[in-house]
């Protein structure tokens, strides 16, 4: 690509904004249910409101993105999202007393803020359980579980989360091209 060419595409910034823009007009037509020109030009004047008066914070975004172990953590979390509601439907109307639930602790490996967070919404789109709180500095999440009557059911759990975790990881944030941008202490030493 000549440079005259690249100077013609828009910067990485922009497209991003362009990007959320685009999103927020979606939402807009959405929630109005009525694709028109006045809908349009409203949601491009209400996406542009919300974006300069609620900016984003810039995370930090390193690495690179590989599409096949991408579409590998997409049908694994589809797979323990259905196996899941399947569960607790079972747990719903077995004739028992509910389960036992409690909270555990998950270390991460993560080195990155965002995939840290992916890795929180993929556990919260997961039936049974929901993530209470994110530790940043431990890289560690704290889940609520729906079953921990056993220790089959917490082995379950984790070996659930470890393959998401290394899903994540593969997809986003390969140790060989990983570049600390955001975070200043090793995720793996706990103080």
């Amino acid at each position: 690509m000549s440079t005259g060419a690249a100077r013609l595409l828009p910067s990485r910034a922009t497209a991003v904004r362009i990007g959320v823009l685009l999103w927020l007009t979606i939402v807009w037509l959405m929630l109005w249910g009525d694709l028109s020109v006045g809908n349009v030009l409203a949601g491009l004047g209400v996406g542009a409101l919300i974006m300069l008066t609620l900016p984003l914070p810039r995370v930090p975004v390193s690495g690179r993105l590989h599409p096949v172990s991408l579409a590998e953590l997409i049908i694994v979390s589809a797979y323990y999202a259905l196996e899941s509601s399947l569960q607790v439907a079972w747990f719903a109307v077995r004739p028992a007393p509910p389960p036992v639930s409690g909270v555990l602790r998950v270390n991460l490996s993560m080195r990155s803020d965002l995939v840290l967070v992916l890795c929180a919404d993929v556990l919260n789109l997961i039936p049974g359980t929901m993530v209470l709180e994110i530790d940043r500095q431990r890289c560690a999440i704290y889940v609520h579980v729906l079953d921990v009557s056993s220790e089959a059911a917490v082995d379950t759990f984790y070996r659930t989360t470890r393959r998401l975790e290394r899903l994540l990881i593969s997809s986003f944030e390969r140790p060989a091209e990983w570049r600390s941008a955001s975070r200043t202490s090793d995720p793996e030493v706990e103080s």
